[in-house]
């Protein structure tokens, strides 16, 4: 019969399948797929990867005579099945913009003016000005003697949008340069989901994928607004919930994902870790009065529930005051934390296996938490009673061997002062639960951009090298490739692949020694205090996203020189122009301002949130002498190599020698295979990553990428629309890293001998001596005959409830935020006693600003605003800046629905238009009525659309593992303007 896409999408609710695989389930109680249909496709068409959140929607765009003619949702993507949001719809626009930049644009010191310059003059001059600034500001030598090799004068900002070979091609070239303070923005939008899922189970991102999400018998989602800022991958949890599943919400706002909720839970911004630590504590109790509701095997065998921890050791429910035993005043003497030993097991460490033992791990949670009953949640929290209660017993209830719960989390979860243990308690519940490895079950952190994961994960944070945490820039005490520690294969790879022939024990010196904090505050300290020199901003807009952005816009004006790359000219871009309140004339720094290629204008691979890998290719050429960062990149690369060619000192070898053969234009297919890595023996492709080593016969850009681009072929590029486990793995769509897994911990989703926990949704399961299903998250046999435990990247192999790795406590604690009108009703510790400050403005008094704001996103703009607030649709369908209050505030207040109003808080002034609205409502805590109101942070003052930023409000206050803000919840008073 004949089809077209539309008729094919109508056909997406129409189930097929069945686990083919283990040929035990019946196919109505499976993940159901449309039946793949054969389309006929118009010759020009090519597939793209939507450039917005990390969902990672395939887009066909119609390229007729080399410009894109129409664009829709691709059908046979597992993922999107052919919708788009709203965002994605108007991508069309992006190409039609007559506001992009063509040509490249450089403003001299105390001009008022752009000028526009051609490729030939600008490359040179920035690669002068870089060379300059490194060589006279290099450190060979640190203070103790160690050889560091760095500057740290140049900084670089950015990006999560490039392609992962660009974002590669950045990393590297920025090392060779010596440059340490290297950041992006996953540093202040989840980076403690990563530090906190680092220590609960051994990696940071999403555990699972969105198309698992239908698997679920429950999902909450706590920290994010999935149905507005993730709207296609929220079909994956109303699927879930039209074979039953149950949905809660957990949010301060009653958004669009409240409102397709069976449950919605209303609390105070900043007390998540209390509403989740009472859930935690009703499990607990729950599971003793009712052991057969739970999976016990799974807490006793796969967690350190058994582990005993040293008699010492005391928690807040001991000590009283709300900290942690080895208090010293600025930090914790972890030596109480430790494990009690026990020469006789494997791993040394004593353990209790009926999780009786007073300072078993089991005992000491129970402990911890028990203070977090039912009155205390509801107090510190706002929360209905009722409707917490039936929370606790419906989450609770996917604890039952064959059920799983999925917990789903953005940002909002992360950016906050106690950001790591918030995300540390979602992952002790779902422990306990058994909800990790499963089908349908994970900690499903969410990334806010197409490719936040891909690039991170390239190095463009500044304590990880390509590889993540495994292949860590090394410290200065680390003096030779021998003393780095575990992984030297991974790094000795990459050494490898960075300059060829050199031993890996020579080039070990080449790439800079780390020697403090060079996260993203501190970064903006150096800049402030004149330390930092020269900023390369690629693609990214921290004038509008950064905490306190208007010191940030005054920070800029004390550098020599900036970078940035861009498709439009950004709030940084512009930040000496009169529209950001500045005198041109008194601002000195030179910028460049380089016209970028968008993602329908390049080609190259894209990470989504869920790990999984695709290709997209080029639907036009980009605008006038616009190009793509893998262009810029590489004329820039080749110009420094030829300035530091035949040079000597401050280890220049590490840029001359840098391997760089990709051609001019770059073939990103080189890029790729670099990422993939050879076997230098024979030149061919590696196949995995187990294939590395630490003797300089294999090369690897990239660990985790290792794979992907084999003598098979590029497997980013795979469309193939099977699924023969039928709960949506697909592993034959583009390809997932690590090894194309697709569940991780997938180990733990089946019973000691290798059978699964769900016989109707088996991730693995052990089958005539070998796993089928999934890719193992490694490949023994099952634990019982191996003694290997599913969680491999843990030291013993069991994931952690007790974690005694982060500096702020081995178990998530309720402090308030730093700035909160209520005492902390828990302890008399008000705040985590080691977050981080950089603010100088000064804390805001509850009696200035009595108000609680917190932030939120928009389904129309993404992040600053700086690409679609261009975007004539998304304009008109969000035109203003606006705030949300109450109905009980405005009344107080005197504002009505469309008025004026000023928000203040200690650090700065905005105004924005009110909605009034039944989506929020004061809260009673301790007898006390507390408003709050809430603001989008989309909006700046360039664009069609102009607006305040919501982040002048905010504070420079960092959780302590990685320093990401609290943005989420802070003082503030407001007026009718």
């Amino acid at each position: 019969m004949g089809l077209n896409r539309r008729d094919f999408i109508k056909l997406g609710g129409a189930g097929t399948g069945g686990l083919l695989l283990f040929g035990i389930v019946e196919t109505d109680k499976t993940l159901g797929f449309p039946a793949p249909i054969a389309l006929k496709k118009k010759i020009g068409e090519r597939t793209t990867v939507c450039p917005y959140c990390g969902v990672g929607c395939s887009v066909i765009m119609a390229v007729e005579n080399g410009r894109i003619t129409n664009m829709e949702g691709d059908p046979d993507s597992p993922i999107n099945e052919g919708s788009l949001c709203s965002k994605g719809a108007s991508l069309f626009q992006v190409t039609k913009s007559k506001d992009r930049l063509t040509r490249p644009r450089w403003r001299r010191g105390g001009t008022s003016q752009w000028k526009e310059a051609g490729w030939d003059e600008v490359i040179p001059a920035l690669a002068s000005r870089i060379k300059k600034t490194r060589d006279a500001t290099f450190a060979v030598k640190d203070q103790e003697g160690n050889i560091v090799n760095r500057t740290e004068a140049i900084a670089s900002l950015g990006s999560v949008f490039p392609n992962s070979e660009e974002a590669y091609l950045m990393s590297k070239m920025l090392r060779a340069l010596g440059i340490v303070y290297i950041e992006n923005e996953a540093r202040i939008c989840v980076s403690s989901a990563v530090a906190a899922d680092g220590e609960t189970v051994g990696r940071g991102p999403m555990s699972n994928h969105w198309i698992d999400l239908g698997n679920t018998d429950c999902v909450m989602i706590i920290g994010g607004n999935i149905a507005e800022s993730f709207p296609v991958a929220f079909k994956w949890v109303t699927r879930a919930r039209c074979k039953g599943a149950k949905m809660i919400h957990v949010d301060p706002r009653f958004t669009r994902t409240s409102a397709k909720s069976d449950l919605y839970a209303r609390i105070r911004p900043g007390t998540d870790i209390a509403f989740v630590g009472g859930i935690i504590r009703y499990v607990l109790e729950d599971m003793e009065a009712h052991p057969g509701n739970y999976n016990l095997t799974y807490v006793k065998e796969y967690t350190n529930a058994s582990f005993l921890v040293h008699p010492d050791f005391a928690g807040p429910s001991d000590t009283l005051n709300g900290l942690f035993s080895g208090w010293k005043g600025g930090g914790y003497d972890k030596k109480s934390w430790a494990y009690q030993a026990d020469p006789a097991q494997p791993d040394k460490i004593k353990k209790d296996p009926t999780l009786t033992d007073r300072h078993c791990v089991f005992q000491l949670l129970k402990k911890h938490f028990a203070r977090y009953d039912h009155d205390k949640v509801v107090e510190i929290t706002g929360v209905d009673r009722g409707t917490y209660q039936e929370v606790c017993r419906t989450y609770a209830a996917t604890g039952q061997k064959g059920k799983a719960g999925a917990i789903v989390f953005s940002s909002s979860a992360c950016q906050r002062s106690t950001g790591t243990q918030t995300v540390r308690s979602f992952g002790i519940l779902q422990l306990l639960l058994g909800n990790m490895g499963v089908a349908g079950g994970g900690l499903n952190g969410i990334t806010g951009a197409v490719n936040g994961l891909g690039c991170t994960l390239q190095g463009l944070v500044n304590h990880w090298l390509p590889g993540a945490g495994s292949v860590r820039p090394p410290a200065g005490k680390e003096q030779a490739l021998s003393a780095y520690g575990a992984n030297k294969a991974r790094l000795a790879s990459l050494l490898k692949a960075w300059y060829g022939d050199a031993d890996p024990k020579i080039s070990y010196h080449y790439i800079p020694k780390r020697g403090g904090d060079y996260s993203w505050q501190p970064l903006f300290k150096g800049i402030r205090d004149g330390k930092i020199k020269g900023l390369i901003c690629w693609g990214i807009n921290p004038v509008v996203s950064g905490p306190h952005s208007g010191s940030i816009q005054k920070d800029l004006q004390k550098l020599d020189w900036m970078v940035v790359i861009d498709l439009w000219e950004t709030e940084t871009a512009a930040f000496w122009k009169p529209e950001a309140g500045a005198n041109p004339k008194e601002i000195q720094t030179e910028v460049f301002l380089l016209p970028a290629a968008h993602s329908l204008e390049k080609e190259g691979s894209v990470c989504n949130s869920s790990r999984w890998n695709q290709w997209r290719y080029a639907g036009a050429a980009p605008p006038g002498d616009a190009r793509s960062d893998l262009w810029i990149i590489n004329k820039l690369a080749l110009k420094l190599k030829e300035l530091y060619a035949g040079e000597t000192d401050l280890n220049s070898a590490a840029v001359a020698h840098l391997t760089w053969d990709y051609g001019d234009p770059p073939d990103v297919y080189a890029v790729t295979k670099e990422m993939n890595g050879y076997d230098l023996k024979n030149g061919s492709l590696l196949n995995g990553p187990g294939s590395l080593k630490d003797d300089g016969t294999t090369s690897c850009g990239n660990w985790l990428w290792c794979g992907m681009f084999t003598e098979a072929g590029n497997k980013a590029k795979k469309r193939e629309t099977e699924d023969p486990s039928g709960i949506g793995l697909f592993p034959g769509w583009g390809w997932a890293w690590p090894v194309n897994r697709r569940i991780m911990y997938n180990r733990a989703s089946v019973d000691l001998d290798g059978a699964p926990w769900d016989p109707q949704h088996p991730v693995i399961g052990w089958r005539d001596g070998k796993w089928v299903g999934d890719v193992p998250d490694g490949n023994w046999p099952p634990t019982r005959t191996s003694g290997k435990y599913p969680f491999i990247m843990k030291p013993q192999g069991r994931a952690h409830l007790f974690g005694p790795g982060r500096p702020d406590g081995p178990f998530p604690e309720h402090y308030e935020p730093w700035e909160s009108s209520l005492s902390n009703l828990l302890s008399p510790q008000q705040n985590n006693p080691l977050l981080k400050s950089w603010e100088a403005a000064g804390r805001g008094r509850p009696s200035e600003y009595p108000i609680i704001a917190t932030t939120h996103r928009v389904v129309e703009h993404l992040h600053t605003g700086a690409i679609t607030r261009r975007l004539p649709w998304m304009v008109e369908m969000m035109p203003e800046m606006f705030i949300e209050l109450s109905r009980e505030l405005a009344g107080e207040k005197g504002i009505k629905g469309g008025d004026p109003v000023i928000i203040e808080s200690a650090r700065g002034r905005i105004r924005a238009k009110a909605i009034v609205t039944a989506r929020l409502k004061p809260y009673r805590t301790n007898g006390t009525m507390v408003h709050c109101v809430s603001l989008p942070w989309n909006w700046g003052y360039m664009g069609l659309s102009k607006g305040d930023s919501t982040n002048q409000l905010t504070a420079r206050i960092g959780d302590p593992n990685t320093g990401i803000p609290e943005f989420r919840a802070f003082l503030c008073n407001v007026r009718r303007g």
